[in-house]
């Protein structure tokens, strides 16, 4: 923050001023600018006085309050953001959370100064009274409730909002709906009937070709892309029929930036759907890019109606809004902010397309502008995170929302429609199901001698379309992982147990299921078993009691034996982390935690290993008990179980079923090599060993927050989690493509080897009989001419100082749009405090990952809104950034961002080839990055590296056309300067 305020009078009174304040704060890092009845500068120290005394219209307070104070106290006056009031008006709608963000959001162009951004305030809160005010009646009968609830409490836009509403016409003898149990109007899901397998059919070139031309000339779009439709008629190969078992006819396509593969796939595939009656998954990594493959579905249809059927976006259940949470959450909403806030969500709720309050059109910057001692800001009452369904919870039939729960609307319509885009977690987790319902199935239809039913017989996932192909990897290695850990068990316990004392939700099993098992006593005895073997796992405070260190190196009496083991555990960490200490004077950064190879185990993991072993069994046992008790229900109750009863029991399985038969099992294995003095790695024909374990890594780590250690986690990993994606995910599957812009690796050439080599070991098709086909489109973009590369060759990478200081001129040079890279966050704390100050003296906007109250989402919406501004962040913000146009002109790295050498990826580096898998990652890094730069045939960027050491043929993985540039910071800013502002 600079050292002149400006204040400005503003030339444009309006009706509301009697309602608001009168003067609307523009701000920046350079001045800020207030529209009101004032025109004077003031200093800092004076703004901040300000801030304490009078009211201002502002956007996003919380942000500002982060830069004007810190972590400081300070006073605050009643302030009227102007989020909140775009948030009641227009629900469920995107909105930046800046003063650029609401203006774009509202048909504004984007605010260039201060003072236009003071102005543009005043027009949109103008704008949202107008949309009010002719909205439908029953729109504005539902805001009527809403306003009145909150006028009680104080909200600051309520009395501006009433006289909105109070200048239309409201029938005087109207039903007023509830503000807050909004569930009662929601519509109804309805059940519908299997749709059976899809026919066995093919598609011609001339059927691709037309469809692409049709949906092509609904988007408007004139252009005929030859590289696109090159990559729609291979795209097509997937979607033939399937003749070898175990082999779907699987494409590895590789389509550089602006070919335009979404449109590429979506094409076939509604195709297909529609002439096989079939169903096709199209499954992403980011969710954003999931948002924006929804909207491109927009060409597929003809009528808005037919797409509301046809295609709908499915996520995991801890993503979408659990109903009764929210009602339990708001029974317990006592104060005025809570209530207000409470208002705000349940408009949401009452208007959002599908439910899903994390990744959704839920403003998820709308808990964040709760204020600071509030009740729910400081306990976390009402985030979206307090709002899902983490734990397994779900009463299923028995709960009173269930006819209009969101997660049943999405499961329900995902069965009917014709295309399900999904993302890598939610695609493995179903592959799972479907071997299992299959199973059963199959074991049913022995039992009645019958055979299997079509709509069983055909896996929902047989065609399938990885979009972002090259994280499948990470995806399948998280899916197929074990963790336990303190958080893990203690999870378990309360899904068991439930709360054990504390007043918020958190039934246990016994009180979700008591009565499905009523008069079978053996099932009774189960549970009581059960519930009391849970006692076991680690309790409530186990955070503190593992990981704090008494004098002895010991912990603070641990409740139970896996808290006991966490204790040795941790204890190993520390002597080995030691040992790496000493030997390398390697400090890990903060932020990531420490770790170390479980093999060999200390002698007192390996007692508590056993110990804790015995405890998992000891509640595995009575958990399949039930299992079998309940499927014993399913299979023999017939006609004489009732509906709603056969949901809970299919609901209350999936839960069962994970744990008794997946987690516990896999816990226990993992503790039983904990009691082996063999590394399964050096030995894999240890006797009594599976193979399973033989192709796995163990080790140990810790969890840190804010710095801190809170808890303590025992791991195990596929060395290869390709083998399980190919076994449960690709060979049940007719057809795969695996799609992306950086799929090859740019170092093989055809005569040295394969350059889909990495992509074959990294996506399961190497572990396919026949493998897969592979296509590479290259991008039509002129790199040459659109895309500069330089390395710096004068700034250590060592002297974070300097690194800041070069950030700082780099940005300056491309008058923002400049995105800094960094591949640890201490690093990147310590640059933003260096450059914060200067770059706002030059009137450049500077937000960073985690310094700002933002999560990445929201940070990368406030940057492609302000085509100024600079974002630092680390691979999170790589990854899911899409800004095309010139508000991303600069990507900036600090280092090379080679892989981190944990132990998981020492164990793969000596799998997959050493130097060359190390190069591969990295090479694939950086070619994602560099994608991120030139989106569109007008865009112009430069990608700058910060380490003079960054060996050349790590970026032969770059489009052609693009030459490196070894050169000083000096001749790399004046050549930035020269590309892209010729003129």
């Amino acid at each position: 923050m600079s050292d002149d305020v400006t204040l400005t009078a503003s030339d444009a009174p309006v009706w509301w001023a009697e309602y608001a304040p009168k003067a609307a704060l523009g701000y920046s890092p350079v001045r800020a600018c207030i529209a009101g009845d004032e025109n004077r500068d003031i200093s800092p120290t004076e703004l901040r006085e300000l801030w304490g005394r009078q009211p201002l219209i502002v956007a996003n307070a919380a942000l500002l309050r982060t830069r004007l104070f810190g972590n400081r106290s300070h006073r605050e006056a009643r302030h009227f953001d102007v989020l909140e009031l775009f948030a009641f008006v227009r629900p469920a709608h995107f909105c930046a959370p800046s003063v650029a963000g609401l203006a774009l959001a509202c048909g504004y162009a984007e605010p260039q100064t201060p003072e236009a951004q003071a102005h543009v305030l005043f027009d949109v809160i103008t704008h949202l009274c107008e949309l009010l005010k002719s909205s439908p009646l029953g729109v504005r009968l539902v805001a009527q409730s809403g306003i009145r609830l909150m006028e009680k409490q104080g909200w600051a836009w309520a009395p501006m909002l009433q006289a909105v509403l109070d200048a239309t016409e409201i029938p005087p003898d109207y039903i007023a709906p509830p503000a807050l149990d909004v569930w009662s109007l929601l519509e109804e899901w309805e059940d519908q009937a299997p749709e059976g397998q899809p026919r066995t059919v093919s598609l011609s070139e001339e059927e691709v070709g037309a469809a692409l031309d049709a949906d092509l000339a609904r988007a408007g779009l004139d252009e005929r892309r030859p590289e696109q439709r090159a990559f729609a008629m291979r795209a097509r190969d997937i979607f033939a029929p399937k003749f070898v078992k175990d082999q779907p006819n699987m494409l590895l396509a590789e389509a550089g930036t602006g070919v335009g593969k979404t449109l590429g796939y979506l094409a076939p595939a509604h195709a297909w759907a529609r002439k096989a009656q079939g169903q096709v998954w199209i499954s992403t990594f980011t969710k954003a890019l999931q948002k924006q493959i929804y909207n491109d579905t927009h060409a597929l249809f003809e009528h808005p109606s037919e797409r509301a059927e046809q295609v709908v976006v499915r996520k995991g259940r801890e993503n979408y809004l659990c109903l009764l949470n929210f009602q339990e959450r708001l029974n317990n909403a006592h104060s005025q902010p809570e209530l207000i806030m409470a208002v705000l969500m349940a408009r949401w709720v009452l208007y959002s397309r599908d439910g899903d309050i994390l990744s959704g059109d839920f403003p998820t910057w709308l808990p964040s502008l709760l204020p600071p001692t509030s009740p729910a800001h400081v306990f976390q009452t009402l985030t979206p995170s307090a709002l899902v369904d983490r734990r397994g919870e779900c009463t299923y039939a028995a709960c009173p929302h269930y006819r209009v729960c969101f997660i049943e609307k999405s499961v329900r319509k995902a069965k009917s429609a014709s295309l399900v885009i999904a993302n890598h977690a939610l695609v493995m987790a179903q592959a799972a199901y479907d071997l299992r319902d299959i199973a059963r199935a199959e074991m049913q239809a022995e039992l009645n001698g019958e055979d299997v039913q079509d709509e069983v017989a055909v896996p929902a996932l047989s065609r399938l379309i990885f979009d972002e192909g090259h994280h499948v990897f990470e995806a399948a290695d998280s899916a197929f992982a074990t963790r336990l850990s303190g958080l893990e068990a203690f999870e378990l316990r309360r899904w068991i147990r439930g709360n054990e004392g504390r007043s918020r939700r958190g039934r246990g099993l016994e009180a979700r299921l008591g009565d499905l098992l009523a008069g079978d006593d053996a099932s009774k005895q189960a549970m009581q078993e059960l519930v009391r073997a849970a006692a076991l796992l680690p309790a409530e405070g186990f955070s503190q009691r593992i990981t704090v260190r008494t004098q002895d190196g010991g912990g603070l009496d641990p409740v139970g034996p896996v808290e006991a083991l966490l204790v040795e555990v941790y204890k190993q960490i520390d002597i080995r982390l030691g040992e790496v200490r000493v030997r390398t004077k390697f400090s890990p950064d903060n932020e990531q935690g420490g770790e170390c190879e479980a093999h060999p185990c200390l002698e007192g993991v390996a007692l508590a290993a056993k110990t804790a072993a015995r405890a998992l069994a000891a509640i595995e046992a009575p958990l399949l008990a039930l299992v079998r008790a309940l499927e014993d229900r399913l299979t023999t109750g017939g006609t004489e179980l009732e509906p709603a009863d056969r949901i809970r029991i299919e609901g209350a399985l999936r839960g069962l079923e994970r744990r008794a038969r997946m987690l516990l099992p896999a816990w226990r294995a993992l503790l039983q090599q904990m009691t082996m003095d063999e590394d399964p790695l050096q030995d894999p024909s240890l006797p009594g060993r599976s193979p399973e374990a033989a192709q796995t890594i163990d080790w140990f780590s810790t969890e840190v927050i804010r710095g801190r250690v809170v808890d303590v986690c025992l791991n195990r990993h596929y060395v290869d989690p390709s083998l399980p994606l190919a076994e449960y995910v690709l060979k049940p599957a007719h057809g795969v493509l695996i799609a992306s812009a950086t799929l090859s690796d740019g170092t093989r050439e055809a005569s040295e080897g394969d350059i889909f080599g990495l992509a074959r070991q990294r996506t399961g098709a190497n572990h396919l009989v026949m493998g897969a086909k592979t296509v590479r489109v290259a991008s039509p973009f002129d790199y040459a001419s659109q895309a500069r590369l330089f390395v710096v060759t004068d700034v250590s990478r060592e002297d974070a100082r300097a690194v800041g200081a070069a950030m700082q001129a780099l940005f300056i040079a491309a008058k923002g749009g400049a995105l800094g890279l960094f591949t640890a966050i201490r690093r990147l704390r310590a640059v933003y405090e260096q450059i914060n100050r200067p770059l706002g003296e030059q009137g450049l906007s500077l937000y960073a990952q985690h310094v700002d109250p933002l999560d990445v989402s929201d940070l990368i919406s406030v940057f492609r809104a302000e085509h100024h501004s600079c974002l630092l962040g680390t691979d999170a913000v790589r990854d899911g950034v899409d800004v095309p146009g010139q508000a991303l002109r600069l990507i900036a790295f600090d280092r090379i961002p080679w892989p981190r050498p944990d132990t998981l990826h020492r164990a793969r580096r000596q799998h997959f080839g050493m130097k060359v898998y190390d190069d591969a990652l990295t090479r694939a890094k950086l070619a994602q990055a560099f994608g991120r730069l030139i989106r569109r045939r007008d865009d112009k960027g430069v990608f700058v590296m910060l380490d003079s050491a960054a060996p050349t043929r790590l970026f032969s993985g770059l489009p052609e056309g693009v030459l490196i540039q070894r050169c000083t910071l000096a001749e790399a800013i004046a050549a930035i300067e020269m590309f892209l502002y010729p003129n």
